[in-house]
């Protein structure tokens, strides 16, 4: 029961703020892509610089979760050595 208490009042995990980018929308007819094709070219290069920054926050996310795994582990090595 305390466990799970402990687990309820767990921060939520930082990826969840990463947030993918919207994949830009590619018209089947090449005239459209010519017809529209500054605005597709705009929606394309928005892309991959959002992209480029969720790659970044995942990059980050992951490393706070080694940081934090290993503390964790620290603490339930200091956690077991107590019961001995």
């Amino acid at each position: 029961m305390l466990f799970a208490f402990l687990l309820g009042s767990m921060p939520i995990a930082a990826a969840a703020d990463c947030v993918p980018p919207e994949r830009p929308f590619l018209p089947q007819s090449q005239d459209d892509m010519r017809a529209y094709a500054d605005l597709i070219r705009s929606d394309f290069e928005a892309y991959i610089a959002d992209v480029q920054d969720y790659f970044r926050c995942l990059d980050a996310e992951r490393a706070r979760a080694f940081v934090e795994a290993r503390e964790v582990s620290d603490d339930y090595a200091r956690f077991l050595n107590a019961l001995e």
